[in-house]
């Protein structure tokens, strides 16, 4: 692979960095990375191979991690030594304390916390739930009908998971939230020159007044419901009452405030990941109706029309496939971020303290050299149970890894699959002829224009 420079530079203090861009004056790499994200960090990865120095403005040097084994040693083998909340600051903006947003022990004791709202057979219990709402939803859908398939899995996936952590049926307000979470999740996670005027601006017309509108809309919800909780002192059995209820090893229980967070993360991430990953699947496989056809099939065997279960997803193994591989294509996340909080040496690179790296699984799970000259095909095959395709260990890592692992794994994994068996044996959405599909790489991978689509049988 040809590199643009003949090797790492080493710096006086004994450091030593992937090789990388030339750094351009005063902003770096910065408006090349911020103009179109996916398409620099692939590019890196095809000048650099498996790691790159990049000069930025804000942040002084950016190393980008292309490699599994580099995946693996930030993630899984020194977990510690690498922390998140610097580079999610703005998440912490709408999430506050959640596990999305802490680290250290702090992070470890909330996820102790949390850990039983995640158990397996409190998740199998909304599997009734979440084809109950999928099921209202298709009762408003005719065939031949045109609509934004993206708006239509988001205020899904938002019912959802509001009736299973709070117990709360936002059938007429599925609307209003989505507004509100999309003012949130679109405002800029970094400030670019072009925002700097608007940043402080409250008014309806800027991207901040919209996210100070969202995040007090979404305030209002979480704390009421949380109030009106701890009032009546009911257990109705969802995520909330767990959250209620739990303690540490001191008896010591959650603030109003921790609850809050955790619940908001947990609304956050529990929609919009889901959202993302079924409104991709649905695009690929009107792009590739052989797939849609082997998927109906094993619909039609299984299940014979009627609503998918807990107990058949044990049998919707190309279900299963296609997810997985739809999720390859276009992860839900597409970068995971990290600093360093002590000098580091991995492989032949020396690496200070405070130092950022990014790990993109955009390019990682698409890199052919991984996955072969088919990398950028969707092939749902690739995950057959009885012949997988072999690669890496984090190769493929839509949910990251090690102690921060996606602890909502399980329930994502669940309502996705159950969620494509309800709506793909009824309906085969088929895109609008030109309609423009644009990734939009923010805090998740969203579809920028939305994704139209027509529904066809």
């Amino acid at each position: 692979m040809q590199h643009v420079t003949a090797e790492a530079p080493v710096l006086a203090e004994g450091y030593r960095f992937p090789a990388g861009p030339r750094k351009k004056p005063l902003v770096g790499s910065t408006f090349d990375f911020s103009r179109d994200p996916l398409g620099f960090v692939t590019q890196l990865q095809r000048d650099y191979g498996d790691a790159a120095t990049v000069p930025m403005l804000r942040r002084g040097k950016m190393v980008m991690l292309f490699s599994p084994m580099y995946v693996r040693y930030v993630l899984t083998e020194h977990p510690r030594i690498f922390t998140s909340r610097e580079f999610n600051y703005s998440l912490e903006r709408l999430l506050g304390d959640g596990l999305l947003s802490i680290d250290g022990d702090f992070h470890r004791s909330q996820r102790r916390l949390v850990q039983p709202a995640f158990h397996r057979k409190r998740i199998d219990s909304y599997a009734q739930t979440m084809t109950q709402h999928t099921e209202e939803m298709l009762a408003t859908w005719q065939l031949g009908q045109t609509l934004d398939l993206a708006a239509e899995m988001q205020a899904l996936t938002l019912r959802i998971v509001a009736k299973t952590l709070l117990s709360v049926d936002l059938q007429h307000d599925s609307n209003e939230l989505a507004r509100a979470f999309n003012d949130v999740i679109l405002f800029p996670a970094d400030v670019r020159l072009s925002w700097k005027t608007l940043l402080k601006i409250d008014s309806p017309l800027t991207p901040y007044g919209r996210f100070l509108r969202g995040k007090a809309t979404l305030d209002r919800l979480i704390y009421g419901i949380i109030d009106e909780r701890r009032q009546s002192g009911e257990d109705t059995g969802d995520v909330l009452s767990m959250l209620l209820a739990s303690h540490d090893e001191d008896a010591t229980v959650m603030t109003d405030k921790q609850v809050r967070d955790e619940t908001m993360t947990f609304f956050a991430a529990g929609h919009e990941t889901t959202s993302n990953a079924l409104s991709w699947t649905f695009y690929l496989l009107s792009q590739y109706p052989g797939a849609y056809a082997k998927l109906r099939a094993e619909l039609d065997r299984v299940l014979g029309g009627r609503m998918p279960t807990v107990d058949d997803l044990a049998n919707l193994v190309y279900t299963d496939m296609v997810i997985k591989e739809a999720m390859r294509l276009y992860p839900p996340a597409w970068a995971i971020g990290r600093m360093a909080s002590e000098d580091f040496t991995m492989g032949e690179y020396h690496l200070p303290k405070g130092q950022i790296v990014l790990m993109s699984q955009w390019v990682i799970q698409r890199r052919p050299d991984i996955w072969g000259p088919d990398a950028e095909h969707f092939k749902p095959e690739r995950f057959d149970p009885l012949h997988p395709q072999e690669v890496p260990h984090f190769a493929y890592f839509p949910f990251g890894g090690g102690p921060r692992m996606c602890i909502g794994m399980p329930f994502a994994q669940m309502e996705a699959r159950l969620l494509l068996a309800t709506i793909a044996q009824r309906f085969h959405p088929r895109m609008v002829l030109g309609h423009p599909v644009v990734p939009q790489p923010m805090v998740t991978l969203r579809p920028k224009y939305g994704l139209k689509m027509t529904l066809g049988q």
